[in-house]
């Protein structure tokens, strides 16, 4: 039997404990894990509040409007929103029943679905843009400088290529 006080040691030991944040790193690391929580829920609150969608649902009407002819294979659109085939269907069928996204058969390949922006949802889109622009240059531009947004930027890429070699997560 251990005595209480090799048994404390043991579990005070370094080789036991998990390796700690710095002070530094827990105070960036409280930072970081604050705004991954709250912005995307202020993103979607803003959208919602001013043009009675999701900010998951802007972003596709986004990525069809920067597509060749506006249209995208379901599973590349997955890939851009990172998001699940299942999540995707989901969301492309609300914006099917807007009437701003249509979905069809690939001409060349029946197995892959086609979604298509309509003028409708491009229309949509231009009038969600200029609110939601307002909003992220309320909330994150207006509170940086023009060198602290850069370097956002900057470490926002270096973060992302990290997560990219990292090699163990993939976006859907």
């Amino acid at each position: 039997m251990q005595s209480p006080s090799s048994s404390a040691t043991e579990r005070n030991s370094p080789l036991s404990d998990p390796p700690a944040f710095t002070a530094d790193e827990l105070e960036t690391w409280s930072s970081v894990a604050t705004l991954l929580e709250w912005l995307p829920a202020a993103l979607d609150a803003q959208m919602q509040r001013d043009s009675q969608i999701s900010h998951f649902e802007y972003g596709i009407l986004f990525a069809l409007s920067h597509a060749n002819e506006d249209t995208l294979a379901m599973k590349e659109l997955a890939g851009f929103a990172n998001s699940t085939l299942s999540r995707l269907s989901r969301a492309v069928g609300r914006l099917e029943r807007q009437g701003w996204v249509t979905r069809h058969p690939d001409p060349d390949d029946g197995r892959t679905t086609i979604a298509s922006l309509t003028d409708s949802g491009l229309s949509a889109l231009h009038a969600a843009t200029p609110k939601h622009v307002a909003f992220v240059r309320r909330v994150i531009f207006e509170s940086l400088t023009p060198d602290q947004a850069r370097e956002l930027g900057s470490a926002s890429r270096r973060i992302t290529s990290a997560i990219r070699d990292e090699g163990s997560w993939r976006p859907h």
